[in-house]
């Protein structure tokens, strides 16, 4: 048993904290961006059924398994499901609830850090004026999007700096830091959120296009639809980002929860914390990006092109079309939000690290920090360094989503089958404010494994294009973004060794001009592409359901070469896909992913054994 001093202020500040930890980037960038992906309304039924059958399930097993295990004074995923059951093995499972947050937080503190300097860019006006081309490259050249290792230096700094401030919060405690940020940074969210929905919601048609009307956008993501109750896609790409967005399966809440006393409520905190979340992603987080994209370049353009760099690559254009000083006040306040989501965010992701060396190393809190912060650093770096090659998608995919639901599937097993549902019933209500209604017992028994289990086996076999129908028939062809896809890299299908002397083009295109800089070959190709014309007049890649008219264009594209590189082409070449390009020496991209999967399988391994360690001190202690 652990003994440590940590605890709540108040219990506004814990439900501030706790719904701190679930509101994060995704609510605002991914909850949109999945929307718009899946049909807009059509999301919406699948996503709350998702929420009541498996998010809040989880949220009352999360916050009873962590209460139960402070009780013992544990604070860490390894040792509270250690206390659950006699079997040694479920702290394993645990080493999830650590390995998760550190990988997590190596990447999205690089994203945070992001959202702080595009703060202090808008203050600054730098967005004024510039057009929506303009504003893209901008970002590549923050991140250094180039040949070979990126080195992007104001995006390192303001990294470092980000990571600072996260650890000097971190070294205050509970009360006296992370309580405190949520009690600062979710109000000025939550105002800034709905400064931001307002001006969507007003704005209303602005006569650039057809159809640019933000209401349009907000009655796209908003009016619910049943066509996608039949979808298996959609039930899936639901059900994922309720894991997202309530961080469950990640070790957070019940770190969090951990610290609240033995008989304080946990029934109703979790609900209040989870519709908070609810009121941020679906009411805030659905009306800004979407319905401002949509009122300035219309519902096809969006459709086509909805995804998470919009928040960097396109929002501040599209603020730019504000009057007055209303575009700076946007941008600050757009990017103030994700800077504050972010940071409540990756707060929580440094808690278990925290309560794990604290309790079983007898660690001090600022030691405990500064370890934090120095793993982190270096862990992320790759992300960094590596960004164009993939290396920022692999820490996100594997800590950030499988990881995710292994440990969630793990922990409901072990919840409602090996400690027992009776008695994990009784701790939910223990002390609860309200009354949980009874089918939640046997939801969280049967209903909520059953959830996790089929988006694990889904993901794990996931077919191509998500053609489950098709799969069905016996035609199952892995998409590349199943789990067995990444790990046989069945996306990779040109410069497939890890060291080559050539580099093969993986696409077509005509060699348009070659330019030079410090670092690279610069080859500006064009490729001609089909486009549709929709009856609004908008031009769009892929054949609108209500038909449009077909066209051919050229599309403009670059290709980035180290300069000591020898090109094989010359201006006006035809270049087609797998045709050699450039000869040197060469590392692929493929040896990149495989060694960032390594590198966090190592990680893993490290914490495995770290929980190991533990285990034989509190044996010598006890």
């Amino acid at each position: 048993m652990a003994n440590t001093s940590e605890s709540w202020g108040s219990r506004v500040g814990l439900i501030l904290a706790m719904a701190g930890n679930a509101v994060g980037l995704g609510n605002f960038l991914r909850f949109p961006v999945k929307a718009v992906e899946n049909g807009g309304g059509t999301f919406i039924i699948p996503y709350l059924v998702s929420f009541l059958l498996m998010g809040i399930p989880l949220l009352w097993v999360e916050w009873g398994m962590g209460r139960y295990g402070g009780r013992y004074g544990d604070h860490s995923t390894p040792f509270i499901l250690d206390n659950m059951t006699k079997k040694r093995l479920w702290k394993y499972f645990g080493v999830f609830g650590i390995f998760t947050n550190i990988g997590v937080m190596a990447y999205y503190t690089y994203i945070e850090s992001w959202t702080l300097t595009y703060t202090l860019k808008s203050l600054k006006g730098d967005f004024l004026g510039m057009d929506i081309g303009k504003v893209g490259e901008t970002f590549d050249q923050y991140v250094d999007i180039s040949a070979g290792v990126n080195f992007p230096t104001w995006a390192l700094l303001a990294f470092v700096i980000t990571l600072v401030i996260n650890i000097w919060v971190l070294s205050k405690g509970l009360s006296g830091g992370i309580e405190k940020v949520a009690k600062i940074a979710m109000p000025l969210l939550i105002g800034f959120g709905a400064f931001l929905a307002i001006m969507a919601i007003t704005m209303g048609d602005t006569g650039k296009c057809e159809d640019c009307n933000s209401h349009i956008g907000l009655n796209f993501l908003w009016e619910p639809s049943y066509d996608s109750l039949n979808n298996p896609k959609v039930w899936l790409e639901a059900a994922g980002q309720i894991f997202f967005t309530l961080s469950v399966g990640m070790g957070t809440i019940q770190c969090y929860a951990s610290y609240v006393k033995k008989r304080d409520d946990i029934a109703l905190n979790a609900m209040s914390a989870g519709w908070m979340n609810g009121f941020v992603e679906i009411v805030l987080g659905a009306s800004v990006v979407i319905p401002i994209a949509v009122g300035y370049l219309g519902l096809d353009w969006v459709k086509e092109n909805a995804g998470f760099m919009m928040a960097f690559k396109t929002m501040p254009y599209l603020f730019d079309q504000f009057a007055s000083i209303l575009p700076v006040l946007a941008g600050v306040a757009w990017f103030g939000l994700l800077f504050f989501a972010g940071i409540t965010s990756s707060l929580a992701m440094g808690t278990p690290w925290m309560g794990f060396v604290q309790d079983e190393f007898k660690w001090s809190r600022n030691k405990s920090a500064f370890t934090l912060g120095v793993f982190v650093f270096f862990l992320a770096l790759p992300t960094i360094f590596f960004f164009e090659y993939g290396v920022f998608d692999e820490y996100d995919y594997w800590t950030g989503t499988v990881s995710l639901v292994v440990f969630a599937l793990a922990e409901v097993i072990l919840f409602s089958w090996v400690f027992g549902v009776n008695q994990g019933w009784d701790e939910i209500n223990y002390g609860a404010d309200m009354k949980v209604p009874n089918i939640y017992k046997y939801i969280i028994k049967y209903v909520t494994p059953i959830f996790i289990l089929v988006i694990f086996v889904a993901s794990l076999v996931q077919p191509k294009n998500n053609e489950w129908a098709k799969a069905f028939q016996g035609d199952w062809e892995l998409d590349p973004s199943s789990i067995i896809g990444k790990i046989m890299n069945k996306g990779i299908t040109h410069n497939t060794a890890y060291f080559s002397d050539v580099q093969e083009a993986e696409k077509s295109g005509v060699v348009e001009s070659i330019e030079q800089d410090d670092r690279n070959h610069i080859v500006n190709i064009s490729n001609v592409q089909t486009f549709y014309k929709t009856k609004r007049g908008h031009v769009v890649k892929k054949e609108p359901e209500d038909g449009g008219e077909a066209f051919d264009s050229t599309v403009a594209d670059k290709l980035f070469v180290k300069k000591s590189a020898e090109l094989t082409i010359s201006k006006g070449d035809q270049i087609e896909e797998g045709q050699v390009y450039a000869k040197g020496s060469f590392i692929n991209r493929i040896f990149f992913l495989d060694m960032s999967r390594l590198l966090l399988a190592l990680v893993f391994i490290g914490l495995a054994a770290m929980v190991r360690r533990a285990q034989v001190l509190r044996e010598r202690r006890a």
